[in-house]
């Protein structure tokens, strides 16, 4: 049984994920898991769709692949989605939001992709489509929404303070957190009511 969480960085792309996970994963201890890298390397795809310019990822491999190490306990892992993840092997979920669409629509255009992609990929920003699959997904206190506009180190500091403990019994526990607004690094924390403020 693992004794290491399990946290899931999540956002549309060109919010800052992998540089994220990377810092997060020098202050933590964590290992960075790039689902990108994985389904390529382990050719964890189900077909190449022509109009947005990606391959399309056959979950089902994809989880196959990553299970093993996953069920260890200890990983970040870095992905545009969530929802495909079983619950049990998830702890935390980290949905970054760009904090503007001016700033996100410089990210993809950066990156080459076409009007469709980077049309859906901001459409799907603007109208928090991940924030909603995350809450659909996941218990709502296991869910926590950051605007990446805010001083990196900051965030980190306060996603350490929140990420689950490794308690030597079994599953990490949650650790009760304060829910803190200031400086607006944090939109939205869903944390149970019960939890010392």
């Amino acid at each position: 049984m693992r004794t290491s969480p399990n946290v899931i960085i999540t956002g549309t792309p060109g919010v800052g994920k992998t540089v994220h996970c990377e810092q997060l994963a020098e202050e933590t201890g964590l290992r960075h898991l790039s689902i990108n890298h994985v389904a390529k390397e382990r050719d964890c795809y189900e077909t190449y769709d022509h109009e947005l310019q990606t391959w399309v990822v056959d979950e089902d491999k994809l989880l196959d692949a990553i299970e093993d190490q996953v069920l260890q306990g200890g990983y970040l892992i870095d992905w545009h989605a969530c929802d495909l993840f079983p619950k049990s092997w998830i702890d935390l979920v980290v949905v970054l939001r760009c904090p503007s669409t001016a700033v996100h629509y410089d990210r993809l255009a950066s990156r080459g992709y076409n009007e469709t992609k980077l049309q859906e990929n901001l459409d799907a920003e603007i109208f928090g489509v991940l924030l909603d699959e995350a809450r659909e997904a996941f218990d709502e206190e296991l869910v926590v929404e950051l605007n990446t506009g805010y001083n990196l180190g900051n965030m980190i500091e306060l996603e350490v303070s929140i990420i689950p403990r490794d308690t030597g019994e079994g599953r990490p526990k949650p650790t009760p957190i304060r829910i803190v607004k200031s400086a607006g690094h944090i939109k939205d924390v869903c944390r149970p009511t019960n939890l010392a403020i």
